[in-house]
């Protein structure tokens, strides 16, 4: 399938439902206080409910009643059509040592529905993953990557199908983490590692699917994932180093994605003014051309210990050079890095915090934290899950 016949689709598409954006997401702690339009009332309450059964885990109804304030009665109400939905199950009583009728315990039910994921960053393979609900990886499949020659659009496309297909579930969603700058809408507007220009991924997905889509930069997704399972704050940089640099970031809880969409490119940002390596872009001393893995790599083969330490240690200033002007302008609490661990943790991360620190305001940003994040190469995967949460549920 190529590009164009793609583009096109079928002659009579089906209709399938769309994704609400993610970056609507509710903060990961619900307001109980906030105005709610009554026509938005049942939507909003049972977000809430599913919000507070995915972060707190099974409780009764009476439970969750306390916990939102919302009454008795529409707390039933909602769990029975949840029920219904598939969303949430009843996991038996709770054991008491008092006197009375023990509570009936309710929580998500997370293998009622599959998520699908994909992770198109990768320098030479796209991975896969079925998911439940809260998170967990049940499927994860790599292919090759097509290569420039080879049919992107209709691997991806494919891929996900195999995946939809394979599910043994109600799929909820199909999330995917993609390479470059990505609006708002799911179009790639570029993506020079999967030679797209300008396309509607989501859209095409969407078409072929007949599912619920989110497609958004893989930083963007990979932030997600830290904060929604790896305990980020509400203000954080996640700085991605695979073939290329970038990084999402969250103020506030919520995803920043900029005007341009372009928020987090901080790859082709110059950090050095004593000349540097040739970048792909062409220009001299961008951040990538310093930290990237083949740039690093390259740089450390031969090196003995002493040489790789301060290899390591150079790109940890740079990067740190890099993040103090974004550290600075939105106060932001902690830097979490993902990538290899053998290049990024230890020598590169020390310097870029000690860096940072140097070059923020110290009595503000002394503290702040430069670290790994533990979710591995499945953090895209995982990111692109909470988007399809927070699109159709609600839950982030």
């Amino acid at each position: 399938m190529s590009a164009s016949e793609v583009r096109r689709g079928p002659s009579s598409p089906e209709p399938a439902p769309a994704a609400v954006p993610y970056a609507l997401a509710p903060l990961r702690h619900p307001r109980h206080g906030a105005k709610v339009l009554p026509e938005h009332a049942r939507a909003h309450n049972r977000a809430l409910v599913l919000q507070t059964l995915f972060h707190r885990g099974a409780m009764s109804r009476a439970d969750l009643s306390r916990e939102t304030g919302l009454t008795r009665v529409t707390i039933s109400d909602l769990i029975a059509e949840l029920i219904a939905d598939g969303f949430v199950a009843e996991k038996g009583v709770r054991e008491v040592s008092r006197p009375g009728k023990p509570a009936m315990l309710v929580d998500l039910d997370h293998s009622g529905h599959r998520i699908v994921t994909l992770d198109l960053s990768g320098p030479d393979t796209f991975a896969g993953g079925i998911l439940t609900l809260d998170g967990t990886i049940v499927v994860r499949r790599e292919i090759p990557h097509p290569g420039a020659d080879g049919d992107v659009v209709g691997t991806i496309v494919a891929f996900a199908a195999d995946l939809v297909r394979d599910s043994h579930a109600p799929v909820l969603g199909v999330g995917v983490g993609s390479p470059g700058v990505v609006d708002d809408a799911g179009v790639v507007l570029t993506a020079p590692n999967l030679g797209l220009t300008g396309f509607d991924l989501e859209g095409t997905l969407r078409r072929a699917l007949g599912v619920p889509v989110v497609v958004a930069n893989d930083a963007n997704a990979a932030v997600l994932a830290e904060y929604t399972f790896g305990g980020a704050g509400d203000d954080v940089i996640l700085v991605k180093v695979g073939r290329g640099v970038g990084s999402g970031l969250l103020s506030g809880g919520r995803p920043m994605v900029g005007s341009r969409f372009a928020a987090g490119e901080i790859g082709h940002v110059t950090v050095a003014t004593d000349g540097g390596p040739l970048c792909s872009c062409g220009k001299v001393g961008c951040l990538e051309a310093w930290i990237s893995v083949p740039s690093l790599t390259a740089r450390l083969a031969g090196a003995d210990d002493d040489a790789r330490t301060g290899v390591l240690r150079d790109a940890g200033e740079r990067l740190g050079i890099a993040l103090a002007p974004v550290v600075g302008a939105l106060d932001l609490s902690e830097v979490v890095l993902s990538g290899p661990a053998d290049l990024l943790d230890g020598p590169l991360a020390v310097s870029a915090a000690d860096t940072l620190r140097t070059r923020t305001l110290a009595k503000v940003h002394e503290g702040i934290r430069v670290r790994m994040t533990e979710q591995g190469q499945d953090i895209v995967l995982r990111g692109a899950a909470v988007m399809v949460l927070s699109g159709q549920l609600g839950v982030s």
